[in-house]
């Protein structure tokens, strides 16, 4: 028992289970604006579930497909794989129970998120290998946690609409921004082993000032995506909240300073999700 218990907890700090912060925010905000409100506790549970699975599914995959890298790379040599803690065995049954779960969540939602759910951990999968060949693999990882607030609508509504779109595009730019200042820490790595990380690419300085205006269109898109769905006036002041979190984000870091990296990442970025759905919530609560 101690033994399973102790793989459990090396799995949950392998995908960082806690860093579903980021992305379930989101897609509770699409849920809420198709839904207009509270949805039920079967979709709430069922969204809950996907999401945490199809996250898990793709960090387990990322950690897999990146192991000779992170073998390499001294920050990335403590992780759970590389230390020989967790072993591929494992890693691979993982990969396919999230798999599973993930597929039996969207089976419990509607027939619409069951067929898209194939395509859904497809997609997922394929960032960990984007940046062997392009810069803009930061983006696509966007794209990836740009899927969370379209699941959250089609699971109440299984039809697309304009609101949940731009608020993917705005996750889409946020975490294209976040993973570019993350990236800054491994650019002389990435440049030795070939990756195309826009720090390896740019340069530090070039990625830093891209990340800003990724972070500037990401506010835009946030305030464009409450438009479409009807907020009010208390979501656009959450959203310039946000801004300013964003603002302070990129104040924390220099091309000269890159100690506060993870302050950026880690903490700060979870605040961003979390505020922009209490308002979301707020503002339809008072509707």
């Amino acid at each position: 028992m101690l033994s399973m218990w102790r793989k459990t907890v090396l799995l949950a700090r392998m995908v960082k289970i806690e860093h579903s912060i980021f992305a379930l925010p989101f897609a509770y905000l699409g849920m809420i604006w198709a839904a207009g409100g509270w949805p039920g506790w079967k979709i709430f549970l069922a969204l809950t579930v996907a999401m945490v699975a199809v996250r898990s599914f793709a960090m387990a995959v990322n950690r897999l497909a990146d192991l000779p890298i992170d073998a390499k790379n001294p920050r990335t040599q403590t992780r759970p794989l590389v230390t020989g803690e967790l072993s591929v065995f494992e890693t691979l049954v993982f990969i396919a129970v999230s798999a599973l779960v993930f597929v039996g969540a969207c089976w419990q939602l509607n027939p619409l998120c069951l067929a898209l759910s194939p395509l859904a951990l497809v997609w997922s999968a394929m960032y960990s290998y984007t940046k062997r060949f392009t810069s803009l693999c930061h983006f696509f990882l966007g794209t990836v946690l740009g899927l969370a607030p379209l699941a959250g609508w089609l699971a109440v509504s299984p039809e697309v609409a304009l609101a949940p779109v731009l608020l993917a595009l705005g996750v889409t730019f946020w975490v294209g921004g976040f993973d570019i200042l993350y990236a800054c820490q491994d650019a002389e790595f990435d440049q030795s082993e070939g990756l195309h990380s826009l720090p390896a690419g740019k340069g530090v300085p070039i990625a830093l000032a891209l990340s800003t205006f990724s972070h500037v269109v990401t506010a835009l898109f946030f305030l464009l995506a409450g438009w479409a769905a009807g907020a009010g006036i208390v979501y656009a002041g959450f959203c310039l909240v946000v801004a300013a979190i964003l603002l302070f984000e990129h104040r924390l870091i220099s091309a000269d300073d890159l100690s506060r990296v993870n302050l950026a990442f880690f903490t700060l970025n979870g605040f961003v999700a979390v505020f922009l759905f209490a308002g979301a919530v707020i503002d339809t609560a008072l509707r």
